[in-house]
């Protein structure tokens, strides 16, 4: 570790560092994961090379948590990473799971630019509707859908789908747009279906 040739006094900066340089090693391995590749590579790449430097940061953790003064910043990050350990190392479980949720962040930014305009949303009904309508549309787009074709398609399939089978099809990650799907939401404009859906999810 690079810490071992540091000559510093204080120990409080030593720690940070100690974390700072285990969090850059963990994040060097990710860096080094194609999640569009062989999900089952990148587990056992997380396996033989993320889960004992995560070992040796619990350890860390777990022996700087009682020597630490908890309103302290360093004692406010470790209780941080304490509160929150199980989440942070979910990823690893798994080759096609990220590290970070910054997908979600960047999906959600044109909607945060907004939010003093949708204070307003009239009732909490049309609030939940409106944002289950953005999760729909936006977790389209992170499966390589085109929103529209999508919103389109899916009220008109599921009156018909009987099955829980029937149902998953439609899921984002499941769906087979066609050329004639994208020609249909073409022609119908603003009937393809968006406004029944958003109708039924305001009650």
């Amino acid at each position: 570790m690079i810490l071992v040739s540091l000559d510093i006094g204080d120990h409080k900066t030593i720690a940070a560092f100690f974390q700072i340089n285990l969090v850059r090693l963990v994040l060097t391995v990710e860096q080094r994961i194609d999640l569009s590749l062989n999900e089952a590579c990148n587990a056992v790449a997380r396996q033989r090379h993320s889960v004992p430097l995560l070992a040796a940061l619990r350890a860390w953790l777990d022996a700087s948590l009682p020597r630490v003064p908890g309103k302290t910043k360093l004692g406010e990050a470790l209780s941080y990473l304490h509160k929150y350990w199980p989440k942070l190392v979910r990823y690893v479980e798994r080759g096609d799971l990220p590290i970070d949720n910054n997908r979600c962040e960047n999906a959600i930014r044109p909607f945060v630019a907004g939010r003093k305009g949708w204070l307003f949303a009239d009732t909490p009904a049309g609030a939940h509707a409106s944002a289950v309508i953005y999760s729909l549309l936006q977790t389209a787009k992170a499966n390589g859908v085109e929103p529209y074709q999508w919103l389109c398609r899916v009220p008109r399939d599921l009156q018909s789908a009987s099955t829980i089978e029937q149902v998953e099809t439609l899921l984002p990650w499941n769906i087979n747009l066609t050329r004639t799907d994208s020609a249909s939401a073409v022609r119908s404009g603003h009937g393809c279906g968006a406004q029944p859906l958003t109708a039924n999810l305001t009650g």
